[in-house]
């Protein structure tokens, strides 16, 4: 199961990165106009020019984010997949979950070379390989904590 989500996942991230680059912009866009819908008093009372430009303002944190998430989503499903290997050391697991969502995302940024308007960048993979690291780290403490409980409760502490 974990295998055909981690192919899956890396499907929905491709098809993000096949995205010609007014495409991604449109759809980046408009998460800045809802953040400031959500986040900022009175947004919708601001000029239509006002919006845009707080939009394309916060456009590139938006993007990065994108990046980091869908890499750390990557990187939890990357991880129970690893969790699968029942003689690897946990280390193991981390290491190799990262090094194969940091690999991906290598593979995506070259793919981006040749999608309309995108360019592969480096900054990019580090800023992917940290999101898949950061979702790594969170599943394997969220599993440290999960079998600690049951530890304490299977032996009755």
């Amino acid at each position: 199961m974990w295998t055909i989500l981690v192919a899956a996942w890396m499907v929905v991230i491709f098809l993000f990165s096949a995205q010609p680059s007014d495409e991604s912009s449109k759809e980046s866009l408009f998460v800045g106009r809802m953040v400031g819908q959500i986040f900022v008093k009175d947004f919708e009372e601001w000029p239509e020019e006002e919006q845009e430009a707080f939009a394309e303002a916060i456009n590139y944190p938006v993007r990065k984010t994108a990046h980091a998430t869908e890499y750390a989503i990557l990187g939890i499903l990357v991880f129970m997949r690893c969790r699968c290997q029942d003689t690897w050391s946990r280390k193991r697991m981390i290491a190799t979950a990262w090094g194969i969502s940091t690999a991906y995302a290598a593979t995506d940024e070259f793919h981006q070379i040749f999608v309309p308007g995108r360019a592969g960048m480096v900054t990019d993979v580090m800023i992917d390989s940290s999101g898949a690291l950061a979702g790594i780290l969170l599943a394997a403490l969220a599993g440290f904590i999960i079998i600690g409980r049951n530890r304490r409760t299977e032996y009755g502490s």
